[in-house]
C-alpha cells in the first residue's frame, strides 16, 4: 500500500458517537475536562476506521479544552493510537521477554511468511498489519498477540498459521488460549490451592 496518508480536511463525531460523549465526559469533575482526551481519542479512532487523522485530534483538542500540540503529544506516546492507516486486522505481536522465552519469533516469523508483510507494513488487499508489542499484560499465556481488540494467546507455529487462515477466509477466531488450556490456569495439572488429598479446593 501506498506509504502517503491522504489527511481528511475536517472530522466530526457521528450522531451515535455523540450520545457516547455525554457518557465520557459524564466520568469526569468539572474542569477537568481535558482528562477525558484519551477515551475520546479512541472513539475518533473506531469510527476513523481505526486510525487518528490530523483533523480528529484537532476536533478533540477543542472538546476538551486543550491545545492541539497537547493532544499531538498524548496521541503520539501511546501505541494504542494509529496515526496512519491500518489494515481490517491488526496484529500485535508481544515480543517481550516472557512471550520471547516461549516463542515469540515463531508467532511473529508465521506472520511474516503468511501475509508477505514486515513489521510496520500492510498487506496489498489492506486485510492485515503488521506490529510489534513491547507487553500486552498476557504473560502467564505467553506467547501470545493482539487481533484488533482480542487477545490469541499460548501460540505456536501451527496456531498461528490456523488463526491466520480463518482470518483470510473471512471468520472470526475464538479469543483466548489456542490450546488446552483454560484461561490462565496450569497447563498440566494444579500445583497449588489443593486440599489434603491432592484435589483442588472449591
Amino acid at each position: 500500500m501506498s506509504t502517503t496518508v491522504e489527511q481528511p480536511a475536517d472530522f466530526k463525531f457521528s450522531a451515535e458517537n455523540k450520545k457516547k460523549l455525554k457518557g465520557i465526559f459524564a466520568k469526569y469533575p468539572k474542569g477537568r475536562e481535558a482528562s477525558a482526551v484519551m477515551p475520546l481519542l479512541d472513539l475518533a479512532q473506531r469510527q476513523h476506521q481505526g486510525w487518528l487523522p490530523r483533523a480528529a485530534m484537532d476536533h478533540v483538542a477543542e472538546l476538551v479544552g486543550l491545545a492541539p500540540m497537547r493532544v499531538y503529544e498524548v496521541a503520539t506516546f501511546y501505541t494504542m493510537y494509529n496515526l496512519a492507516p491500518i489494515g481490517e486486522n491488526h496484529l500485535q505481536v508481544c515480543t517481550n521477554l516472557p512471550c520471547w522465552l516461549r516463542g515469540s519469533d515463531e508467532v511473529m516469523g508465521t506472520c511474516k511468511k503468511k501475509l508477505g508483510i514486515d513489521v510496520g507494513e500492510t498487506t496489498e488487499d489492506g486485510k492485515f498489519s503488521l506490529s510489534e508489542m513491547e507487553c500486552l499484560g498476557a504473560c502467564v499465556n505467553a506467547p501470545m498477540m493482539q487481533i484488533n481488540d482480542d487477545y490469541y494467546e499460548d501460540l505456536d507455529e501451527a496456531s498461528t498459521a490456523a488463526l491466520l487462515d480463518t482470518l483470510q477466509s473471512g471468520g472470526t477466531p475464538t479469543p483466548g488460549p489456542q490450546n488446552s488450556r483454560k484461561g490462565c490456569e496450569p497447563e498440566g495439572e494444579l500445583t497449588s490451592l489443593k486440599d489434603s488429598k491432592g484435589k483442588a479446593d472449591a
